[in-house]
């Protein structure tokens, strides 16, 4: 008998406030043609004065449950990827598990920048197949716009805010990979790479900070280690890109998502896309994409599913998993 992490449900949640590029160009040298060119991103959203990172994952949480069938008590375990807690501490985990009145288990905090949703689903298999879970929420939840520096063209143009969740499930397989679940993970990080995007503040500092970033060093690593970690979850398990149903990529940028797709030689029609109206949401990207591609149709039961990302760390990853 294999015991496999199988996705129960997923849910996400946006704010309500739309930024359209065209809202940058008051303050900004810049247009909705130029963040078009060069990100693909037509609008994102930004969080209301006082709506928090934890309110945002609650409203993505309560969303996964209700596509599950569950309620809060049937979750053993909820792991949060989160650059942009709302507090230094306790975790913005331990907020949402109350908010959902989950009153069993345990919930933490990882961060792994918007590489953390993977690094997320590594806790949730290694959990599920330990045996110390059945079910464990994974919550990917951002209020980016808190720490982007609105006169930097380069960066406040590309993030913005939102939250996704998913649950996962022990559920017996073959041990084949014709199995329901997650058949594979591949993580990374080099901390050589620091400097080309991080956050300028923290305790050492005694401020929030602002993010910053080599734009075309990022895009760089990002081309390259996506691709390679991608192919890596595969091998891993005997599987190659024909075997591909679907990518859902970190939603930074669509020119790196589109050169990393030609790298696994896949064509974007087998690629979820929301980046144009996401903007980059960090840890959130790839289950708010899960979520959007769930409830359009296009990922059924039974679909092979890669994720991958990158960010500061450098860190960065990838899970092969059937839907």
């Amino acid at each position: 008998m294999t015991i496999r992490a199988v996705l129960r449900g997923v849910g996400h949640y946006l704010p309500e406030r739309i930024v359209e590029n065209a809202e940058f160009e008051a303050s900004l040298d810049t247009s909705d043609e130029w963040i078009r060119s060069r990100s693909g991103i037509e609008r994102r959203h930004f969080a209301a004065p006082g709506e928090t990172t934890s309110d945002l994952a609650t409203r993505a949480a309560e969303a996964a449950l209700a596509d599950a069938g569950l309620v809060a008590d049937d979750i053993d375990v909820l792991v949060m990827a989160t650059s942009t807690a709302d507090l230094t501490f306790p975790s913005a985990a331990t907020m949402v598990q109350h908010r959902i009145g989950m009153t069993g288990g345990f919930a933490y905090d990882i961060q792994a920048v918007c590489a953390g949703f993977v690094f997320g689903l590594a806790n949730a298999n290694a959990l599920i197949l330990s045996g110390q879970a059945k079910r464990v929420m994974v919550i990917g939840a951002e209020t980016f716009s808190r720490i982007l520096d609105m006169t930097d063209r380069g960066t406040c143009v590309l993030f913005g805010d939102g939250a996704g969740a998913a649950i996962f499930e022990a559920q017996e397989g073959s041990g084949t990979t014709s199995d329901r679940g997650i058949l594979s993970v591949d993580l990374h990080s080099d901390g050589r790479f620091r400097e080309i995007l991080y956050v300028d503040g923290g305790v050492s500092t005694g401020t929030t900070g602002v993010l910053r970033m080599e734009g075309k060093e990022v895009f760089r690593h990002a081309v390259e280690k996506l691709a390679e970690t991608a192919h890596s979850a595969l091998d891993k398990v005997g599987l190659c890109g024909d075997d591909v149903d679907w990518i859902v990529p970190h939603q930074a940028n669509l020119r790196i998502i589109k050169a990393t797709a030609q790298r696994m030689k896949l064509p974007m029609e087998r690629v979820i896309l929301t980046v144009q109206d996401h903007g980059n949401t960090s840890a959130a990207s790839i289950p708010l994409a899960l979520s959007v591609a769930k409830a359009e149709g296009k990922i059924k039961p039974g679909d092979l599913v890669v994720t991958e990302a990158i960010g500061g760390g450098l860190a960065w990853g990838s899970v092969v998993l059937r839907a």
